[in-house]
């Protein structure tokens, strides 16, 4: 029986995946969690990308929690599959302040072609935590064709 690759491993593929986006890069954004279901970003505070109130830009929120939901789909599926997200709504709960924000995702109901995901983001001073961002994310599974 073969053992399986790296590449087969779903936090590898993902981690791979992830360092090809380099929107992550220049955001200086990395991994935290990744298991079945579930990843984690976080982004280090940089007043390069907050807006004109020193809140961290919607923009940039949103940035995070889509790539956070639509790994946490990735990790549910096959190699050789990718990701895309189809639709995001997200609500804002409170002013993104704090010295490092966390973007989580969990797929809520997988599916063989769309699989639905909860993203939140947190903004973190010190250990206190605050529900900044909530939303809904369809991911999209795109097999090679």
């Amino acid at each position: 029986m073969a053992q399986p690759q790296a590449s087969d491993c779903p936090a590898s593929r993902v981690q791979a995946s992830f360092a090809r986006q380099s929107i992550m890069a220049l955001l200086g954004a990395d991994l935290d969690v990744v298991e079945p279901g579930r990843v984690d970003i976080v982004l280090p505070y940089r007043a390069d990308l907050c807006q004109q109130n020193g809140f961290l830009h919607a923009g940039i929120s949103t940035t995070i929690a889509d790539s956070a939901g639509g790994y946490a789909a990735y990790t549910l599926f096959e190699p050789g599959e990718d990701v895309l997200t189809s639709e995001f709504k997200m609500n804002f709960l409170a002013p993104a302040k704090g010295d490092r924000y966390v973007a989580s995702g969990r797929v809520v109901k997988p599916g063989k072609r769309l699989s639905i995901c909860q993203v939140e983001v947190h903004a973190y001073e010190g250990e206190q935590a605050t529900l900044c961002v909530i939303g809904l994310l369809t991911a999209v599974r795109v097999t090679p064709r």
